[in-house]
């Protein structure tokens, strides 16, 4: 399959992998043992399920679509509707970045003050910001690097944000690679637990910041809250 736009059937698992990230972290805010969220437990997940929603159904209608385009008009109606859904991923991403975000504020500020309850429950709790955390800078890595899934075999690519070890392979078999959303998991995956570059480096101010911005997070979540609940079990 030659086609210029052939990499768009075969990246359509991306989108429903990254719809389930989202669902499992809709899950993983609901499982919070403290009071951690801003407003009512139910105010986060909601939200985030109002815009997930609508994008599931966008998400389909538009890969249904991708099989009977056939000229320039079907895919720039297409590429269109795809940046609109980039954008409301992006606002959903914003909204559990802060939701996470608050809620390690939240259990930071218990522990200080020594009202954060058992030292179980920080675990748990601990646990649950630090996926969140991996899952919610995969989304960003994903959505962010060479101008986001939606324009990918749609318009030109912009500049890599990282370097994969796929691409400084000489091999033929493998020119033309482009990571899929398992790929930036295991990048934010790795940065979550090594607080550094891996396999895969960082070549924009933007990718640096991301990455600076994950590791702090997952940094402050280990060092501090989960020592100080394994303390409080000890």
């Amino acid at each position: 399959m030659r086609h210029q736009h052939a990499v768009i059937h075969h990246r359509a698992l991306d989108f429903w992998s990254a719809r389930a990230a989202v669902l499992v972290v809709i899950c993983l805010q609901l499982l919070v043992i403290n009071n951690l969220s801003f407003g009512p437990r139910w105010l986060a997940p909601t939200v985030e399920a109002a815009l997930l929603v609508p994008l599931s159904v966008a998400t389909a209608w538009t890969q249904m679509r991708t099989q009977k385009a056939v000229d320039h008009e079907h895919w720039y109606a297409i590429g269109q509707l795809r940046l609109y859904i980039r954008r409301t991923a992006l606002v959903m991403t914003g909204v559990i970045s802060i939701m996470n975000c608050g809620s390690l504020v939240f259990l930071v500020r218990a522990l200080l003050e020594g009202h954060a309850g058992a030292g179980t429950t920080l675990l748990v709790d601990a646990l649950n910001i630090w996926v969140t955390n991996v899952i919610v800078f995969a989304l960003w890595f994903w959505s962010t690097d060479r101008g986001g899934p939606p324009t990918c075999g749609l318009v030109k690519r912009a500049h890599a944000d990282f370097l994969f070890p796929q691409m400084t392979l000489p091999d033929r078999e493998i020119q033309g690679w482009l990571p899929g959303f398992v790929d930036y998991f295991f990048l934010a995956f790795t940065n979550a637990t090594a607080f550094s570059p891996t396999d895969t480096l960082p070549l924009t101010q933007r990718a640096k910041l991301l990455m600076m911005a994950e590791a702090m997070i997952s940094l402050l979540t280990i060092a501090l809250v989960a020592a100080r609940a394994v303390n409080i079990l000890a």
